[in-house]
């Protein structure tokens, strides 16, 4: 079931095309694509050849010949060569600034074994003044090569990162972001030692005789990551100012050079909000934002809200009007709250980060001042609870309708549970490529059965009327939205084994999920996620044909140009440089 068919609506009625269109008057338009394979994700309009833009909106999509009236002299004109055009992609949950930070820090992604990443971090302290911070994010024992010897639940211990890096303090995230590490020194500077008590929502992993192996879970991490944030809070407001620039600067690097024209940002504080504001008022925001508040106690959500909502701020670059909680942790750090205990961990059902009853008063306040809940939920009894207490909040407020509250992440679900999302009109806000890059140790940790019944049970979900959306949790994995469409249609993991496969999506269920049923979750199917004429002309040229290539070659698709508002953001560069 595709998002038409769950009557969300894809299409602009003419009328309300108009009105959005105001002001792009009949005539020359600013830029028309033409010469190309248009896949429009408008039911009335679905393939074409030509796209017409004026300012910032999209005036007609057709045939070229159609299309040829709207060219003048003083027309951009951009030749497709039969190029695929489709919506520009929207990041359906990321970290933005965290993206950005990442493009700073050492790179463990690609990593195959414990020992490659002490061997980075000794070349990295090897550059460093003594007292710096090492930081570098990406790592997960689940794809390294190697068997650990030593190693607490199948993790390393610090002693070679603490040997190679004596004198500088070392913290390297996990790629899912829910578990770190740290060395000897960062454990020093943090207080933690074997009497330490687990914080909680968190744990520090110890060895057989009581001492921190420098695994942290979780909560846990706030030990050591509270210190970084003091180090950076200690710079000066113009050092904050240059750094934070920066770090949207790459982030928006890397999302247009990806073909992301607008990102759902999962998380940001009052602060962070108040320098996107800033940096829209100068034009100078790279991409969309749809932003989640985060980090706030509930007394200062109360008091501030209203304060922080934003709609289409920006001319368009910024809206704030939603909020985020987290209930869970993640699946591969033992993490995400289950129903039953973990598989290869017995005494564990996971952790819960933020206590319902606390969840309970945001959702109260949200509903109170007209704000959407965005709740991360990876467990099944997460996904559970959850769905109680949003249904509980809406029982207590039947006036208030159209809320598309969202659970993110929604990864592992009890079957009885499946249909509530449907019927509750909770939003299943997923990642495509988290399947396909947890499925070899999902097995693992939930046994043969829970992975059968409600692993990414994406088409379930679809079949039963809910609205699936797409995203790469991004830096948690690569914001390529091309990876994600791949593994949403193929659930193929790298070993080649596809992981259930009566659960992939279609070619156009993997594409809307990626584009307007994005912008339904976030109030916005009016204005983009489409190319409809009136909606914004967030516009993405490939250099494949993903809905019709083979399958397996659609991961060598590359983005050709990115356009955001009518105005070319990004090009690939020339063959050969």
């Amino acid at each position: 079931m595709t998002f038409v068919q769950v009557g969300r609506g894809a299409t602009l009625p003419a009328a309300l095309a108009v009105v959005l269109c105001a002001g792009c008057e009949p005539g020359p338009a600013d830029l028309v694509l033409r010469h190309g394979k248009v896949v429009t994700v408008d039911s009335t309009n679905p393939v074409a050849e030509a796209v017409a833009v004026t300012q910032d909106r999209i005036v007609a999509v057709g045939s070229d010949e159609e299309i040829a009236g709207y060219i003048d002299s003083n027309t951009e004109v951009i030749d497709l060569g039969g190029k695929l055009a489709i919506p520009g992609f929207i990041e359906g949950h990321g970290h933005y600034m965290s993206l950005g930070r990442a493009q700073m820090e050492l790179d463990l992604t690609a990593a195959s074994s414990w020992d490659e990443i002490v061997t980075m971090v000794a070349r990295a302290a090897a550059a460093s003044a003594p007292g710096e911070w090492i930081l570098g994010r990406g790592w997960h024992q689940e794809k390294w090569d190697t068997t650990l010897h030593p190693s607490v639940e199948g993790l390393p211990l610090h002693d070679e990162l603490s040997r190679v890096s004596p004198d500088n303090p070392v913290y390297l995230t996990h790629a899912s972001g829910h578990a770190s590490f740290a060395n000897a020194k960062a454990m020093e500077l943090a207080g933690i030692a074997a009497h330490t008590p687990n914080p909680p929502g968190g744990q520090i992993v110890h060895d057989e005789q009581g001492n921190p192996t420098g695994a942290l879970r979780e909560r846990a991490q706030d030990l050591v990551s509270g210190l970084i944030a003091e180090a950076d809070a200690s710079r000066t407001p113009e050092e904050r100012e240059r750094y934070n620039q920066e770090v949207v600067r790459l982030a928006g690097l890397e999302a247009l050079s990806n073909g992301v024209t607008s990102f759902h940002d999962a998380g940001a504080s009052f602060e962070t909000i108040e320098m996107f504001r800033q940096l829209a008022d100068e034009g100078s925001l790279p991409v969309r934002l749809y932003v989640m508040v985060r980090y706030q106690t509930n007394e200062e959500l109360e008091e501030r809200l209203p304060d922080y909502r934003m709609v289409n701020y920006g001319n368009g670059f910024l809206t704030v009007r939603s909020i985020k909680r987290q209930i869970d942790g993640a699946l591969g750090a033992h993490g995400a709250w289950l129903l039953e205990p973990y598989e290869d961990l017995p005494s564990s059902y996971g952790l819960v980060l933020e206590p319902v009853e606390d969840i309970a008063r945001t959702a109260e306040i949200a509903i109170e001042h007209g704000f959407q809940l965005d709740t991360h939920a990876i467990g099944d009894r997460a996904n559970r609870e959850v769905l109680d207490l949003y249904k509980a909040i809406f029982e207590a407020n039947p006036d208030k309708t159209d809320l598309r509250w969202r659970i993110e992440h929604a990864q592992h679900l009890h079957p009885k549970d499946v249909s509530r999302f449907a019927e509750l009109q909770i939003v299943a806000a997923m990642q495509g490529v988290h399947c396909t890059s947890d499925a070899p140790w999902v097995f693992k940790r939930l046994g043969a059965q829970r992975a059968a019944e409600g692993a990414y049970v994406w088409q379930d979900l679809i079949r039963s009327g809910a609205v699936i959306t797409n995203g790469t949790d991004t830096p948690v994995e690569d914001i390529d939205p091309v990876a994600g469409f791949y593994a949403s249609v193929s659930r193929r993991m790298s070993d080649g084994e596809v992981f259930f496969p009566d659960q992939r999506m279609s070619r156009q269920e993997a594409l809307e999920s990626y584009t307007i049923n994005n912008a339904y979750a976030a109030f916005e199917e009016d204005i983009k996620g489409s190319l409809t004429p009136g909606k914004l002309a967030d516009i993405v040229v490939l250099s494949h044909d993903i809905m019709t290539m083979p399958e397996d070659e659609i991961s060598r698709t590359t983005v050709v140009y990115t356009i955001v508002g009518g105005r070319v953001a990004y090009s690939s560069p020339p063959a050969g440089n």
